[in-house]
């Protein structure tokens, strides 16, 4: 491998490092929590954060599948990174905005559902460039390396939150001093400066990418315009075709539900933790770095396995873990663990929630590096960026419906626990239509046909 050949990989890796923070910081362990502090109440912010994360992930799953099919027309495949990177930027800093004493809730999810589409969308066009960056055989250590990567700097990034930015209780960072630069622990400036830090980390790590990964021009570029009318016409007939395709619609539709079930465990974590265990925006800090250790150790660990047995012995491991997790979260709480009634003063409840999400850390990661090696396997080889757009589509058709029905549930129950129970389900459903996924995807003979 030469040095340009590496650098382009490096590049590549560093999309990873540079979009991890919004999920580590922003989606999970520092603004997720914030949110129950404003609105004061865990099953109500929970319901709020069900909704504007449903919201997105709506607009995202109509969006994937027509983004990926014009990039493939196109081919202005950096154009469209800086496009989406802006949005992520721009979203990020507006958090911000929270002010506990002048807020609006709608304004902040708005905000948050644009950066979120900005990385989702990101993500569409930097998984379409990994069958070009080595050997098939090598793409699931690429892959896992590149995860592994990315949550080692969603971790450096969130330990540096709770060192000098991120104010408990008292006022003071997990270290006992005021938040840096002057921020004002009274307005919560510092945990509001997850927002644009977010979006700084993202601005400059960057820079690699762009520096590094020079992609071939596309054979057939051409304007947007002429794109999308090529697109469209070709999109409806993948998709009138994926019957042809068992594999790869089983597979899709499996990681939609597993993906999404994944997805929630992320995005209400710390929210459940705040509610169902009184954890502060610091608690729920340390508790992201435990889980953050572990997926990044085994995401490179998953690459791994990938490289050895194939993507799909990791994904049926991983999913079936994952369920047992997911059953395992219902029942923890500060009055009980896993039925046994508990002290109120008890550390039990906390140690639990500690292990479980190690857990989740470690099995999420793997999860995921394998998920899209599995996705290169399935893909048709000449539609790669199309493919994974549905691979994206699949991925927030139900997205929606899971935080949605999270919070629907929880709203209409009252509880947390209750309201985690979709989870499960969605989990299940993905490991039994993973049984029906070829693990080396359809014959070249089959794409020919279709």
């Amino acid at each position: 491998m030469n040095t340009a050949e590496r650098r382009r990989i490096w590049g590549w890796w560093f999309f990873d490092w540079a979009a991890q923070p919004y999920a580590t910081l922003l989606l999970t362990f520092i603004f997720a929590p914030y949110i129950k502090d404003l609105l004061g109440d865990g099953s109500a912010a929970q319901a709020a954060w069900g909704y504007g994360v449903g919201a997105a992930g709506l607009v995202i799953a109509i969006c994937a599948p027509l983004l990926g099919a014009v990039a493939d027309k196109s081919g202005h495949r950096m154009v469209w990174m800086l496009l989406f990177s802006l949005m992520y930027v721009l979203g990020a800093a507006g958090l911000w905005w929270a002010d506990p004493a002048d807020f609006s809730i709608p304004l902040l999810l708005f905000s948050f559902g644009l950066g979120l589409m900005g990385m989702e969308f990101a993500t569409i066009f930097i998984n379409a460039m990994l069958p070009e960056l080595g050997p098939r055989r090598e793409l699931g250590k690429i892959s896992g390396t590149g995860w592994a990567f990315g949550y080692l700097g969603g971790l450096i990034a969130l330990v540096i939150m709770l060192l000098y930015f991120a104010e408990g209780d008292t006022g003071t960072t997990l270290i006992g001093r005021e938040p840096a630069f002057g921020l004002d622990p009274e307005a919560r400036e510092g945990t509001r400066f997850v927002g644009p830090f977010t979006a700084l980390w993202y601005a400059l790590s960057m820079i690699p990418f762009f520096l590094w990964v020079h992609l071939p021009p596309h054979p057939e570029r051409t304007t947007f315009r002429k794109a999308l009318g090529q697109a469209l016409p070709e999109l409806r007939a993948t998709l009138r075709h994926l019957p042809r395709t068992p594999s790869l619609s089983a597979y899709l539709v499996s990681s939609m539900f597993y993906r999404d079930a994944l997805s929630g465990m992320y995005v209400f974590g710390g929210i459940y933790a705040a509610g169902m265990l009184d954890w502060s925006v610091i608690d729920v800090g340390i508790f992201g770095i435990v889980a953050a250790v572990t997926a990044a150790v085994f995401s490179w660990v998953g690459g791994q396995a990938d490289y050895r047995f194939g993507p799909k012995p990791v994904l049926v491991f991983c999913v079936i873990l994952l369920t047992l997790v997911a059953m395992g979260v219902i029942f923890v709480s500060r009055e009980a663990v896993f039925g046994v009634p508990v002290a109120a003063d008890s550390a039990l409840p906390d140690i639990a929630f500690f292990i479980l999400g190690a857990i989740i850390g470690a099995a999420g990661g793997a999860l995921q590096t394998a998920s899209r090696t599995m996705m290169v396997r399935q893909a048709n080889p000449d539609k790669m960026t199309e493919h994974f757009g549905l691979f994206a589509l699949t991925g927030k058709a139900t997205s929606f419906i899971a935080p949605l029905s999270i919070g629907f549930i929880t709203d209409i129950s009252g509880s947390q626990q209750m309201g985690i129970t979709p989870l499960v389900v969605l989990f299940l459903l993905g490991l039994f239509l993973l049984l029906f996924v070829r693990a080396d995807g359809e014959r070249a003979e089959r794409w020919q046909e279709t």
